[in-house]
């Protein structure tokens, strides 16, 4: 999964450190924006869930997935995109698990792919030591060291 961000070009490395989590939602939305796959609509029901129904995008400490429902219309393909913040977000003030530096952007045109999507993700978080590795990257180099040692 990993050579799939690099290969398909779905990687940010920001050095801008986003002043809100809703900033975080948009940094993190750009790489499929400028592909084509989604709309800023898609980008402003993410925010619009969020507000609602708290940072349930926060899977676990320190790794986010922003997605909405793959029946936007905001959605114009399937993809997965990854982004890194040059430090944690903030999505719920004293709930230090609720903070996440690692974004993985879903966009799904059916609940097939958004449920295949999410499935690989998680199989590929759970490997020991990953999530640390990526939130230590820097640089496309680190990046590709990472998914060299990796190779998920």
């Amino acid at each position: 999964m990993l050579k799939y961000f690099y290969d398909n070009d779905l990687i940010r490395l920001c050095e801008k450190i986003p002043e809100t989590w809703q900033e975080a939602i948009e940094f993190s939305c750009q790489t499929l924006i400028e592909k084509g796959l989604i709309t800023q609509q898609y980008v402003a029901e993410i925010i619009t869930c969020v507000q609602k129904y708290g940072p349930y995008i926060v899977i676990v400490p320190g790794v986010a997935m922003p997605h909405s429902s793959q029946d936007s219309e905001g959605v114009l393909g399937t993809a997965i995109s990854f982004t890194k913040m040059p430090q944690d977000v903030v999505f719920e003030e004293g709930n230090e698990d609720k903070n996440a530096r690692l974004f993985f952007t879903l966009a799904a045109k059916n609940s097939d792919e958004h449920v295949e999507n999410i499935s690989k993700l998680s199989e590929m978080l759970m490997t020991d030591g990953l999530i640390e590795a990526l939130s230590a990257v820097e640089t496309m180099a680190d990046y590709r060291q990472v998914m060299t040692r990796f190779n998920v």
